[in-house]
């Protein structure tokens, strides 16, 4: 069979971008492990128009609850043509029945174990509508398919090397998709990077590693860091803030060419964080953090939430000079988003803070879908989009590429810069965050509380420990 990936996209700025960092993992991976009898191809819509025909025999649909309403409509104008698709990813995951009004078959969770079956049964016209991927061995997992990308991305080598988080935030659905902490046979990692390679410099000097949290078990990343010092790469990643206290480890990132660290630090007040039970976090302690990271020249990305139920307007708004000053080399600003298959989600339906009349859109990380504790919706949103223009005004960038130039390694120095003028010249031409639309353009059919095993069984299908099943 002719199988077309498509991993689905909506600018979520203004004027969207003009390049690309980073391809997401999905596609390229969902490639590679499908088996080779059949034809692939594969468009990421944030970088290229998707053609709509009828020409493959299975359309797989990859994304996020903000690209839902976009996904769909490709999904019905692909089945009117006849061509049956399948949807994956968080979103469908957790909305099954919603995502069946859609798509011929639905994968929860992960892919690898199911997705051969997938295709075996749609070639010959036995599909079930539901299939669930538990998770597995990360072992044997091929390479991904890199030839597969469009050249517009800056840094086309990501991979995954671990799979899973040990922590239990509870804005994040990671926990429950991806359970447990996974991962991969170092030797398998090394092979993804050593043996594939890009025109320009720094695409192939450049891993960027997917994972939520990749150096959580020290043993095996020590070890991972040795072989990848080999290897003459810069390399960047998200891990916990907790990876300062562990000095051997710091050692071991700075002689492997680490690059960058994206660290989910969120809020800079304890009880935001305890709100939502990242403990593993210390507020107090994130400039001291932040300085054992550059003392190896290391890039800090950091992530900003808004929305936490003690904030208020001014906070929100006054942070981004407070990041400045804990030495945070790259912001990343989002809204708090309360994602089905979370403790916050069933905490907000439960207290009737889900705003219901507002659409897929809003769960962007840029938009406001529940009620504030201390402010309007509108008071939210407003508040994210000062601190984002104050964070990436002029003033503020030079001071971040200043301290770089003192601080940082060449390569993260090259990193800092690229994002900072990034985002910078987006704030100085005005092409901020965009607003979601306010008029629903679909309707979401939040359940009532308890009420999911009924509606399952409707539909031949029941919940057990792990996901959805038939």
């Amino acid at each position: 069979m002719k199988v077309r990936i498509v991993v689905s996209y909506v600018p979520r700025y203004r004027r969207g971008h003009r390049f690309h960092f980073v391809p997401p993992v999905t596609g390229i991976h969902l490639a590679a492990i499908t088996p080779p009898e059949h034809e692939v191809e594969l468009f990421h819509e944030q970088v290229r128009p998707v053609p709509v025909d009828a020409s493959p025999d299975v359309v797989a649909l990859s994304f996020f609850s903000g690209f839902a309403r976009r996904a769909y409509a490709l999904a019905d104008r692909y089945r009117a043509l006849g061509v049956r698709v399948v949807a994956g990813g968080p979103h469908v995951s957790y909305w099954i029945e919603e995502a069946l009004e859609h798509v011929d078959v639905v994968v929860t969770g992960e892919a690898e174990a199911v997705w051969p079956s997938v295709l075996r049964d749609l070639a010959r016209g036995t599909q079930r509508r539901v299939y669930r991927g538990e998770p597995t061995s990360l072992a044997g997992l091929p390479t991904p398919r890199y030839d597969l990308l469009e050249e517009r991305f800056l840094v086309p080598r990501v991979l995954q090397a671990t799979r899973g988080c040990p922590f239990t935030c509870s804005f994040c659905t990671v926990p429950d998709l991806n359970p447990g902490f996974r991962v991969r046979p170092i030797d398998e990692v090394i092979r993804d990077i050593a043996t594939t390679h890009f025109p320009r410099f720094w695409q192939e000097k450049v891993a960027w590693f997917w994972d939520d949290n990749l150096l959580v078990q020290r043993r095996w990343a020590k070890e991972l860091l040795r072989e990848l010092a080999g290897l003459d790469r810069w390399w960047l990643t998200q891990a916990s803030i907790d990876i300062v206290k562990d000095r051997e480890l710091l050692d071991a990132m700075e002689r492997s060419g680490c690059i960058g660290i994206f660290l989910g630090i969120e809020s800079l007040d304890e009880a935001d964080l305890k709100s939502v039970d990242k403990r593993q976090n210390r507020a107090r302690e994130y400039r001291d953090a932040i300085r054992k990271l550059h003392d190896r020249g290391i890039c800090v990305m950091a992530g900003f939430i808004s929305g936490f139920d003690d904030q208020t307007p001014e906070v929100i708004a006054s942070t981004a000079d407070r990041l400045n000053e804990i030495g945070v080399d790259v912001p990343f600003l989002s809204i708090l988003t309360p994602f089905r298959g979370t403790p916050l989600y069933d905490e907000h339906r439960r207290d009737g803070r889900i705003l219901e009349e507002r659409d897929w859109p809003h769960y962007s990380g840029y938009g406001v879908a529940f009620r504030p504790a201390r402010m309007s919706p509108e008071q939210l949103l407003a508040a994210h989009r000062q601190m984002w223009n104050r964070a990436f005004a002029p003033a503020a960038v030079l001071e971040r590429l200043a301290r770089g130039a003192r601080s940082l390694s060449r390569g993260a120095m090259m990193l800092s810069a690229a994002m900072n003028g990034f985002y910078g010249l987006k704030q100085i031409t005005g092409n901020e965050p965009a607003a979601p639309p306010l008029e629903p353009k679909g309707t979401i059919r939040h359940p009532a509380p308890g009420d999911a095993p009924a509606r399952l069984s409707r539909l031949g299908l029941k919940r057990d420990g792990v996901g959805i099943s038939q």
